[in-house]
């Protein structure tokens, strides 16, 4: 099955990654707009630019972690189709209202409306997780899961670097209109998609009956620690996320204040990271229909210890054109690692968890950036930026030695499949 096949033959899958195309695009271009705000509020003071560029990623990922847990429980208990358009719809009126935050010098309209946007978007993006093995058959569910984190990341690549070119000439108020628009299209293309004869609900095993929604989510959490891939699974995005979170803060700092290339030096960073980003999905799609089990743990170890190295030699090179490279390297290892990873999370969770497994590895990821953005924010007014990202690249690195030993010790058995078993003829068949 290749990207091509999947697109052509699955009308599900084909929609809802058009409106991914668009809304991601989208996506980016309010990043680059409110990260660049936050650093031009701060201009006269540029002392206080880490302290900026942290509060937005912590606006960001502390309403993420908040809305977690209840996005796991209520993609598991609804339809996760109708959720994923109440989401796209709600994100599309916050993506408007930060066109108020031009009228206003300070950035506390900024984080508002950041918070607000990022509360609202895991219950689509676990949703969207979740509904993959309903729209595909299990020979599609790798494909399927390596073209939508490659486009995810293409979409970085084009939103990015547009982004910046498009800032600067045309101002902040098309990227803020462009991105509510974007929800708009993928609410649209969301609304299209059918389930056959099946549902969007989750599928719960007989006798299991719905509890309380705190309960519902200790359970999902029980359901996680009984099954050691999915736990080291979301473990290892701890490890990586100790140091990532630094990462994403010292992107927007490398371009303004280390290169000083300002917002199309941020877009240039970022799009080469995407670059990277592609290329290792790209990989990953190959390496993923072609190695075992064992391969997959050994290939996540070698994945973290490169994308350590590669990230330390970004934060310490002096060129800009050589920074691109590894950085683009960095990000090309960590992309592997994430497609592997999802694939095997889609193949071995049960459908009544998957919103839970999701959103709760989504949790553990932002929680500790946010842990991560705080150092880096609280350490950028006492060390350059170089420095932190050496500190970030090697605690990234740490996930390598966590998985190895896990492996080595044979902690990590394959667990159960839980995909459905029919073929891509009588799925194409009954979607059609």
């Amino acid at each position: 099955m290749n990207f091509y096949s999947l697109l052509r033959s699955n009308r599900n899958y084909r929609r809802l990654w058009i409106g991914q195309v668009v809304s991601e695009i989208g996506d980016h271009f309010n990043n680059i707009a409110v990260f660049s705000l936050a650093l031009e509020h701060t201009r006269l003071d540029p002392s206080r630019s880490g302290l900026a560029v942290t509060g937005v990623m912590l606006s960001r990922a502390i309403p993420a972690v908040m809305a977690g847990p209840i996005a796991g429980v209520v993609l598991d208990r609804l339809n996760r189709k109708h959720v994923m358009i109440a989401s796209d719809t709600i994100r599309a009126v916050l993506a408007l209202g930060f066109i108020l935050t031009l009228a206003h010098p300070g950035t506390w309209m900024l984080y508002g409306f950041s918070a607000l946007l990022m509360f609202a978007s895991p219950f689509f993006s676990a949703g969207r997780s979740s509904i993959l093995p309903t729209i595909t058959t299990p020979e599609e569910v790798h494909a399927a899961n390596s073209l939508t984190q490659i486009t995810q990341w293409t979409t970085t690549t084009i939103g990015t670097f547009s982004a910046g070119l498009s800032i600067a000439k045309f101002g902040y108020e098309w990227a803020f209109v462009f991105n509510s628009l974007s929800f708009m299209i993928s609410a649209f293309c969301v609304a299209f998609l059918s389930a056959g004869t099946g549902t969007f609900k989750a599928v719960r095993r007989k006798g299991i009956v719905k509890s309380r929604p705190w309960n519902e989510y200790i359970a999902g959490l029980r359901y996680m620690a009984a099954t050691p891939l999915l736990l080291g699974i979301g473990l290892i995005g701890v490890g990586w996320a100790s140091g990532g979170g630094a990462a994403q803060i010292l992107f927007s700092l490398f371009g303004e204040l280390v290169y000083h290339r300002g917002a199309a030096g941020i877009g240039v960073i970022w799009g080469c990271a995407g670059c990277g980003l592609i290329a290792g999905g790209t990989f990953a799609f190959w390496l993923g229909k072609r190695i075992t089990f064992a391969g997959y743990k050994k290939t996540i170890s070698i994945c973290y210890v490169v994308h350590g190295v590669t990230y330390v030699i970004f934060s310490q090179t002096p060129h800009f054109a050589l920074g691109l490279i590894f950085i683009a390297l960095s990000r090309a290892a960590v992309a592997v690692s994430s497609v592997l990873n999802f694939s095997q999370l889609l193949r071995h969770t049960a459908d009544e968890y998957r919103g839970r497994v999701f959103s709760t590895v989504d949790s553990l990821v932002w929680s500790t950036m946010m842990l991560s953005m705080m150092g880096a924010g609280i350490a950028s007014q006492h060390y350059d930026p170089r420095t932190i990202g050496l500190v970030a690249g090697i605690l990234s690195s740490t996930t390598a030695i966590f998985w190895g030993w896990a492996n080595f010790t044979g902690r990590l058995p394959e667990p159960a499949l839980h995909l459905e078993t029919e073929t891509v003829e009588e799925h194409n068949e009954r979607v059609a």
